[in-house]
């Protein structure tokens, strides 16, 4: 990769010298011919998966790009064109592999497969300019736009993946969700407003200023680097203002910064000092994810179509053993837990839950009520998560029913299946596993869905008598716990959170606080009265 990358060098140089294009051109020549393959090597040489595979459409891209450069208009264009643009999918392919198999578990890994997959649309935008599309700019402005997004919307966001593998912090967070969603709001405030583009690019100088301050916070493996990602990063925090400057200048409708400046400084400054400097720093050292691959075990039971129907089929046979609650003693989750200071009640229910009655109310939150009533038309058809739109009080009944552990693939699984007036409200199969390196047992409940299955991995706490489970990774952030979608092979972090709060009443029962959140953002909260029966 490395010779290959080497010859990508000379023939650039060829081509600055002897190729037939205009002159802005080779701004985006120099990412597609160097940048683009040198950070995914930065990848690659960690990651191999994909390495055979880069080099087989690889090497015919790269041909492409020099052959459009190389010679005049043709109609042979369009191919060439379609060549790179396929390369480019085949690298946002690697991203949305990479997501599939961490989702949302790392910040900083999500900005990397964010960057490979936003690729795809600078190769398309390329191809649009090359094959003569009409796209309803000049082809000036649709060549500015593949600019864009190798630079603004594949480099960015993977440099600033690589500066959260080093350091992390709320604010780390911030600036990546702001680095992820401008590059969008800056294309669409171009395309459809004017006041769009310029608020597009203030959230993005806040959002890069506040990249400095983290960097001036980072501990790097060597001064040097710290010096070039502070100059590749700086180098937009002082083109950034220009782009400021041209936007206000369209508001207004009167030129304070041409185009023309803005190609010549803008892109240059770009060009030289964010992407070959920043692809300098990050050659010095780049750091490995802090990702653990998760190795708990997960539900090998799916569904087809209706959920409730088809696991109670299944429950049909019969089994040697058989379970009045959803674990057998609540010692296994000791140390986290001290069964005699907890509330007996609470033990008492997880132990016998068939010995318990439920009544709910279940709180969508306003902003996400479309949504529920929504998935409210297909739950009652999968019979799973089939939660009322009301918040009307109501009797959940149930029992737990006996899972074959080799048809699960778990240990001592048992489903709680849950009804709301004769109507399947909950499947849930219900296990446990303990984490040797965190030294800690996990609840870990399977809730089937379609050719697929949703993971609740729980952490046990407590609070005084009361007891909290919880998908947070409150311990330490290698811990299993989180909410996970598995399909195929690929385990799959989703970005929900939740959290039970359980604690005995005045009366001697218990009532129980389910809430949940979507992005950190909360959207549904169900409480629970927990009576014994009779």
């Amino acid at each position: 990769m490395n010779k290959m990358i080497g010859l990508n060098a000379v023939l650039f140089l060829m081509i600055i010298f002897f190729g037939v294009f205009p002159w802005y051109m080779w701004i985006l020549m120099i990412a597609q011919l160097l940048y683009v393959p040198l950070t995914l090597h930065l990848l690659l040489k960690k990651e191999s998966l994909f390495r055979k595979y880069y080099f087989v459409i690889g090497i015919p891209s790269f041909a492409a790009v020099i052959i459009l450069n190389m010679t005049d208009q043709t109609s042979w264009d369009g191919v060439l064109a379609a060549v790179y643009f396929l390369y480019t999918i085949f690298i946002a392919l690697y991203g949305l592999h990479r997501f599939l198999h961490k989702g949302f578990t790392n910040l900083e890994e999500f900005s990397i497969n964010m960057g490979l997959m936003y690729i795809s649309i600078g190769g398309a935008w390329f191809f649009a300019f090359e094959a003569g599309i009409e796209t309803g700019f000049s082809p000036l402005i649709t060549s500015l736009t593949a600019i864009h997004f190798h630079y603004s919307a594949f480099l960015l966001p993977i440099f600033v993946g690589f500066l959260g593998r080093l350091y992390k912090s709320k604010l780390y967070q911030f600036v990546t969700i702001v680095m992820l969603v401008s590059p969008m709001i800056v294309a669409l405030g171009i395309t459809f407003s004017v006041w769009l583009e310029v608020l597009s690019v203030i959230i993005y100088i806040v959002g890069i200023y506040c990249l400095l301050l983290l960097i001036s916070k980072t501990s790097f493996h060597h001064s040097l680097q710290k010096w070039l990602v502070g100059i590749s990063f700086g180098s937009i925090a002082v083109t950034i203002l220009f782009s400021l400057s041209y936007a206000i200048g369209n508001l207004l409708g009167h030129s304070i910064v041409t185009i023309d400046f803005m190609l010549k400084f803008h892109g240059i400054i770009n060009s030289v000092f964010f992407g070959l400097v920043g692809i300098i720093a990050w050659w010095i050292h780049t750091p490995i994810t802090n990702e653990r691959r998760t190795m708990f075990p997960v539900s090998r039971i799916k569904g087809k179509g209706k959920i409730g129907e088809e696991i109670l089929e299944k429950l049909a046979s019969a089994y040697k053993l058989s379970y009045t609650g959803l674990v057998d003693s609540m010692k296994k989750y000791e140390p986290e837990i001290e069964v005699h200071t907890l509330a007996s009640n609470i033990v008492d229910f997880y132990e016998n839950t068939n010995e318990y009655q439920l009544f709910a109310e279940v709180k969508w939150r306003f902003w996400f009520l479309p949504f529920a009533a929504l998935y409210r038309q297909i739950s009652r058809i999968i019979q799973q998560i089939n939660l009322p739109v009301t918040s009307k009080r109501i009797e959940m009944t149930g029992d737990i029913h006996p899972v074959d552990d080799e048809l699960d693939g778990r240990e001592n699984v048992r489903a709680w299946i849950r009804k709301i007036n004769d109507e399947v409200t909950f499947v849930a199969l219900y296990s446990s596993h303990f984490d040797n390196e965190q030294c800690r047992t996990y609840m870990n409940i399977a809730l089937p869905l379609p050719w697929a299955s949703m993971v609740g991995i729980l952490e046990l706490s407590q609070h005084g008598k009361a007891l909290r489970l919880s998908s947070n990774r409150e311990k330490s952030p290698n811990s299993d716990s989180g909410v996970y979608l598995t399909f195929g092979k690929y385990l799959f972090k989703l970005p929900l959170e939740e959290q039970f709060d359980v604690q005995e009443t005045r009366e001697g029962g218990l009532e129980a606080k389910h809430r949940m959140w979507l992005f950190s953002i909360p959207f549904l909260e169900i409480d629970y009265e927990i009576r014994r029966r009779g």
